[in-house]
Parts: structure tokens; C-alpha cells; sequence
């Protein structure tokens, strides 16, 4: 019988609406190799890996009457070439016109009736380059029985290994009659699981702190103590937060690791490599930014003002039979955004950070980057899946910030050269905040509503501004 939607899934397709998709997404930039690169090349590469994530050949179908949560059943019309599009900017084609692509494609919600996916080969970048621009349904990415088909594709040796057998046959779709008698054993099963779906089916949200931790990918559990600590205030009142609208806007920022790495290494100097971490400088860079865009505004800023962030972390639980990726725990730090010294603003997020996950096991960033593939576009999946299941009242922002992998990687013999995730806005949020770190880089995505932020590109300006302000602190130790 098919697999049925956990309550958690099943919340993601009942909270979207015209202005909040709830798919993710991420922004591949290439080389192209000597031969080139084009559209039925990427066809062959995708079609020879999607047996490794079965469920991207399956559709949602709803139970009668809405009784139940939907169930995974096999799209028996499955067309690759409907899901793996192709486009073109006028060349050469500049940065801010590959931004103006993805913030136009990422608002467009997915076809509930075929499988929830897209991939867009876009052509024409300057320098013969090209992109690959993912969207992948938070329903669908869970970490166990899909990843992101941004994870797939990606290999870290140069050409495509295969092909890999695929003995895929669509099953018949069952009759309305023969999902409601599955609703009814599995009912009979474990009454205790369908009822919870159906009673998130029905209310549409899933807003409860402790229980959507647990609900979503294991969580540790002595990390949700602090969590419920944080939530228990509620955010300051922000211009992160406002009405939204369906349409987007989305910047892309490239940053130096080294650069985050040298603040690292000369704030810990003498006193303990451990104190601040690479992470904590990032968060640091995050704050100064938007310190200066909030004065670029006008604002008024106090000494303790703060903007509470909802930072997704890879956690493990020895108790916990799961892989890495499948444990992701929420952080709720306060960004100073009120305090005017580089310095201080590090000390203080990485003071928040590791009394958020104190007496946890936090992975490490060698271990995140260490998982099998390219796994930065299910993990920042995994985070916006956590990011949506939360109460917006308790942040004013999602950053998600997963490490890739310091090596280069490769879709066929194309050479990946950036990676920018692509994080959905919730409801009453203007702004989130995707990171990966990947080959020597750090690969901002900033994704905002289109008329709340019409000044997003100024807190672009304003990340690079950051970093090198932390840079050029001598407060800070050489």
C-alpha cells in the first residue's frame, strides 16, 4: 500500500498558500567542460539518477474527504522532461539577471497534481558559464526517504559513473476505495500516528516548539530544553517581519572561508580554539549586516537591540539510531544588532550559540561535510522544513548555514564553481537567510519578499562590508 504523509509532511502542503510556496531551492553555477553542456545532457545525467530518489516519480493524492493525511502513490505519467526545464538569460548574461531568473521561478508554487519538483538549466551566464536552479517541496525532502535532487546530481569525480540499473515501474494507482480501507488498517495499526496526522490535516498548523522538534527528524532532546527557553519569549518587534506578497527578491553574495577562518583564528589566539568557532564569526557577519541595513533605513538603533534568529543545527543523539543528516535541531540566538564593536558582536553570538547547545552534541562542520554527496541542499532542506514547523511569534528570521564539502565537485564533467541556497519565506517574514560553504567560499542566498525588501541588495552590500569590518578590527588580535 502507498506510504502515507507524516502529520509533519502533510502541514507543509496545508500551510502553503499563494504567498508563502514551501519549497526550497538552491542556485548551482558551472564551468562547462571542453565538450560543453546542454539540455539533454543534463536529461541523461538526471534521468540516470533519479532511482536513487523514488519519490520524485510520486504525486500527492488526498484521501476522500480530507479523513486522512495524503499518501505517496506512483505518477504513472511521469515526464522528466515536464520536472527538468530549460532557459536562457540573454548574454552575457550578468549576476543580477540570474537573480531576477530565480526570484521569478522560486515564487511559483509547484503542481500539486505531478511530482513536487523542478530543475531549470539556465544558459547564457558570462564567462560561457551555466546554472542549474533547483525547487523541491518541503514534503518531499525529509532525509530519509528522499534527499534534495541538488545532492544527487553532484559528484566529486569528474564524469558520470553508470549507468546505475533502474528497474522502475509505475504501480497502479489505487481506487478511492482501496485508500480509504488502507486508511482504515493503518488506523487499526497505529491509531495513535493517524490520528496526529489527522488532527494537523485539520488545524493546518503545526506551531507547537517541543512537539514539531520531535515530530521533524530526530532532535536532541537536551537541546530542547534551552530551545523552549528562547521560545518562551517572544521576538522584538522587527521590519524583518511584515505582510508578504507573492513575489520575490533574491540576492546572491560570494565571501572568502579564509576570511571567516583568519577572524577565527586571531579572536581564539591564547585562549582556546574552541571559544569562537567559523560558524560564530558567520553569525557575527549576519549581525553587522544587518545592524548597517537596519541604520541604512534610518532606525534607531540602542545598545541592546537584538534580531532573534531561528538557526537550524545538525545535532547527534547516542540514544538515537540516525545518520547525521537526519538530526537537525533549532537555535534561537539574538543577534546584537545593537552593539556597535565587531569584536563584541562575535563574543556575544557565540556566547548565545553555545549556551543554546551546551550538554548537546552538536556535529562538527568536518562531520556535516563528510556526509555522502553534495549534502548541503537537503540539509538546508531540512532546516526550512524545522524553520516552518515552528511558530513564526518566536523569530525574525531563518539562517540556515551548512558546510559543503572544500573540494570540487562535478555534475557529469561540469565543474560546480558556487552553490547559493534558496530558503522559503514564512508567513510575516521578509527575509531569510541561506549559507553554504563549498570549495574555499561562502555562498550567500538571500531570499526576500519583493516589496517589504526592495533594499535587499543593500544588505547584500552590507554582508561583504561586515566581514571586512571584522577584518579590519584592531581590537581584534593578529
Amino acid at each position: 500500500m502507498p506510504d502515507r504523509l507524516s502529520s509533519l509532511d502533510a502541514s507543509f502542503l496545508y500551510l502553503e498558500d499563494s504567498t508563502t510556496p514551501m519549497h526550497v531551492g538552491s542556485v548551482m553555477v558551472f564551468d562547462p567542460p571542453a565538450g560543453g553542456f546542454d539540455y539533454e545532457r543534463l536529461i541523461d545525467l538526471v534521468s540516470n539518477r533519479i532511482a536513487f530518489v523514488p519519490r520524485y516519480r510520486q504525486r500527492v493524492r488526498a484521501l476522500p474527504g480530507g479523513l486522512l493525511a495524503p499518501v505517496w502513490v506512483d505518477d504513472e505519467d511521469f515526464d522528466l522532461t515536464y520536472h527538468v526545464r530549460r532557459s536562457a538569460l540573454p548574454r552575457p548574461g550578468s549576476t543580477a539577471q540570474l537573480e531576477e531568473f530565480v526570484a521569478r521561478v522560486q515564487a511559483r508554487a509547484l503542481d500539486r497534481n505531478r511530482p513536487l519538483w523542478e530543475l531549470y538549466l539556465v544558459e547564457g551566464l558570462e564567462d560561457d558559464r551555466f546554472a542549474i536552479v533547483t525547487k523541491t517541496h518541503e514534503a518531499l525532502v525529509d532525509g530519509v526517504h528522499a534527499v534534495d535532487i541538488g545532492q544527487v546530481i553532484v559528484d566529486p569525480e569528474v564524469g558520470s559513473p553508470g549507468p546505475f540499473p533502474d528497474t522502475w515501474h509505475a504501480s497502479k494507482e489505487p481506487s478511492d476505495v482501496e485508500l480509504l480501507v488502507s486508511g482504515v488498517l493503518d488506523l487499526v495499526r497505529s491509531p495513535g500516528h493517524i490520528l496526529d496526522s489527522a488532527g494537523t490535516v485539520a488545524s493546518g498548523s503545526a506551531t507547537d516548539v517541543q512537539h514539531a522538534a520531535k515530530t521533524l527528524i530526530s532532535t536532541a532532546r537536551r537541546a530542547l530544553g534551552a530551545l523552549a527557553r528562547t521560545a518562551a519569549r517572544p521576538a522584538p518587534t522587527s521590519p524583518l517581519n511584515a505582510s508578504i506578497g507573492a513575489h520575490r527578491r533574491f540576492v546572491m553574495v560570494e565571501t572568502g572561508l579564509a576570511d571567516y577562518q583568519e577572524v577565527r583564528a586571531r579572536m581564539s589566539k591564547g585562549r582556546g580554539t574552541e571559544e569562537v568557532t567559523v560558524h560564530d564569526v558567520m553569525l557575527a557577519t549576519i549581525t553587522g549586516a544587518l545592524r548597517a541595513w537596519l541604520l541604512s533605513r534610518g532606525q534607531g538603533l540602542t545598545t541592546g537591540e537584538v534580531v532573534r534568529a531561528m538557526v537550524p543545527l545538525g545535532v547527534h543523539d547516542p540514544d538515537l539510531d540516525t545518520r547525521p543528516g537526519e538530526q537537525v535541531a533549532a537555535c534561537f540566538i539574538d543577534l546584537p544588532v545593537g552593539e556597535p564593536s565587531p569584536m563584541m558582536r562575535v563574543h556575544q553570538v557565540a556566547y548565545g550559540l553555545h549556551q543554546q547547545i551546551e550538554g548537546g552534541s552538536a556535529l562538527s562542520a568536518s562531520a556535516l561535510s563528510s556526509l555522502a554527496g553534495f549534502a548541503p541542499p537537503t540539509l538546508h532542506s531540512l532546516g526550512a522544513r524545522l524553520g516552518g514547523a515552528m511558530s513564526r511569534r518566536m523569530f525574525n528570521l531563518v539562517v540556515t548555514n551548512v558546510p559543503g564539502p572544500q573540494r570540487r565537485m562535478y555534475a557529469g564533467e561540469a565543474a560546480l564553481v558556487a552553490s547559493y541556497p534558496v530558503i522559503p519565506l514564512a508567513g510575516g517574514q521578509a527575509l531569510t537567510v541561506g549559507l553554504t560553504s563549498y570549495d574555499g567560499k561562502v555562498y550567500f542566498g538571500l531570499n526576500a519578499d519583493r516589496d517589504a525588501m526592495p533594499d535587499v541588495d543593500i544588505l547584500g552590500q552590507c554582508l561583504m562590508d561586515a566581514l571586512e569590518e571584522l577584518l579590519a578590527d584592531k581590537e581584534i588580535s593578529r
